[in-house]
């Protein structure tokens, strides 16, 4: 299946010009790493094509090869011969009418349950990150590894692996990983770009979570929010608070984290 998948995304790459890549909306490190490992291999190739977040880049992923170019707005008009959606899970994470925009669909995931949408369906679940299902699509094409692809990909697999501490962190994300160092990634200037250049405005809206973290009596579960007053508080967006779960998770002895963001009144968007 992987290879009739892969075979099938080679023959709309090679087929079409005119791409749109994306991913969910308020994008992690895979999300934002995999949109531009892709838009870089399509460009190299010399194809046309718009990344796009509707959230826009974090400011920690800013040091990502392409990252200037990620629009966050796409006129009514704009029709695209393919669009990819990333890392999304569902096709309404990415933010607009993705089907308005493009005649073809292709839907790249490794989460379990990930909607089934698109002409072409490449998930797997078990993969560590959608960045490797991108590296698999960059071999699948023969095309050569650059600095910038390589870069994108690393950082996409480092950050959904929490830095190979979580159980996703399989031989292939080691591997690929490995071939990334070897092509010039330097992984201390990633590390530092995800981890060591966090806003002030980010540290003070952790510290107003923090103080609401609450553990269950049996010490296995627990969980964190955030209130619109307090993202007020501080004059900062949701994609401030991006991986906030790990926090709770953290805790010695919790096995399920929560994470909890006020969207307005009762709503709340959930991670777990």
């Amino acid at each position: 299946m992987t290879v009739k998948m892969l075979n099938n995304i080679v023959a709309a790459i090679n087929g079409h010009e005119r791409f749109l890549v994306l991913a969910h909306e308020g994008p992690d490190g895979d999300a934002m790493g995999s949109t531009l490992a892709l838009t870089n291999i399509l460009r190299e190739m010399g194809k046309q094509v718009v990344a796009f977040n509707v959230d826009g880049v974090p400011a920690k992923f800013s040091f990502l090869p392409g990252a200037a170019s990620v629009r966050t707005e796409l006129a009514a008009d704009e029709r695209f011969d393919v669009a990819f959606v990333l890392d999304a899970g569902e096709l309404r994470r990415a933010g607009i009418d993705v089907a308005r925009h493009a005649a073809m669909l292709v839907n790249v995931d490794h989460h379990p349950h990930s909607e089934d949408f698109g002409a072409i369906y490449y998930v797997d679940s078990g993969a560590s990150a959608t960045a490797a299902l991108v590296y698999r699509i960059l071999c699948a094409l023969q095309h050569p590894l650059s600095l910038s692809v390589a870069t994108c990909i690393y950082t996409g697999i480092l950050a959904d692996t929490g830095s190979f501490r979580y159980s996703s962190a399989d031989p292939e994300a080691f591997a690929i990983a490995g071939k990334m160092v070897a092509a010039g990634v330097e992984p201390w200037q990633v590390a530092g770009g995800l981890y060591e250049s966090q806003e002030l405005k980010r540290l003070q809206l952790l510290g107003l979570a923090l103080n609401t973290i609450q553990v269950s009596p049996c010490g296995r579960f627990a969980a964190m929010y955030l209130t619109r007053e307090m993202f007020a508080q501080v004059g900062v967006g949701a994609e401030y608070a991006d991986s906030f779960v790990n926090y709770p998770r953290s805790v010695n002895g919790v096995e399920v984290a929560l994470f909890f963001r006020q969207l307005d009144g009762d709503s709340y968007r959930i991670s777990m």
